[in-house]
């Protein structure tokens, strides 16, 4: 295994090629950063991962280790390899932007894992994309029988991470969410940087 440490600052965004087989390494160095992840299928990019077709081949809300995620095309993209943290993961919730800071009362702009998305695929020389669903690592959100639903503060621990192995070659995006009005980044509401690892075999 060769292994390549980097580093997303808190509230930006970064985008790297994953090639067939290889594995990234997602983790939360700090405990409490949400993730907010997306995969891409090259060249064209319009094939994603998707949550919605994911959810419905696995007949549940959270992937669970050895489960894979699935396309907007139901083709297989990652398969979960490992967990080190409680597993709990979020496959609902959109990637927050610009309108839902101002429906939290933010007064001018914030920055938002929509436009880290947008902002990463440039940095990659990649045309931009509608943003899909992400798989939020790390994010706790709570449903209830009645179907309410309310943010928690993540629960995995430092150190913590989740390791996803590509099926296809696939351009990954992730943000480490600049979320700071609600506890999703933990109670402090401070958004922190997270680290990855590939594993190439």
């Amino acid at each position: 295994m060769i292994a390549y440490m980097m580093t997303i600052p808190a509230r930006r965004g970064c985008a790297i090629r994953l090639p067939h087989g290889a594995s990234i390494e997602i983790v939360n160095v700090h405990g409490t950063q949400v993730v907010d992840t997306w995969a891409l299928c090259p060249p064209g990019l319009d094939e994603h991962l998707s949550m919605e077709h994911t959810r419905a081949v696995l007949a549940r809300l959270v992937p669970r280790v050895g489960d894979q995620l699935y396309s907007s095309e139901r083709r297989p993209l990652l398969t979960l390899l490992a967990d080190t943290s409680p597993g709990v993961h979020d496959t609902l919730m959109a990637s927050c932007d610009p309108e839902r800071y101002r429906m939290l009362g933010h007064v001018g702009y914030h920055d938002n894992c929509r436009d880290n998305f947008a902002a990463a695929l440039t940095d990659l020389g990649l045309p931009g994309q509608p943003v899909p669903a992400p798989f939020n690592v790390f994010m706790n959100v709570v449903w209830e029988a009645d179907g309410s639903l309310r943010f928690e503060p993540p629960r995995s621990k430092p150190g913590d991470r989740v390791r996803l192995r590509a099926e296809t070659d696939l351009v990954i995006v992730m943000s480490a969410c600049p979320q700071d009005l609600v506890p999703v980044n933990g109670a402090a509401m401070r958004p922190a940087d997270v680290g990855f690892d590939i594993l190439e075999s």
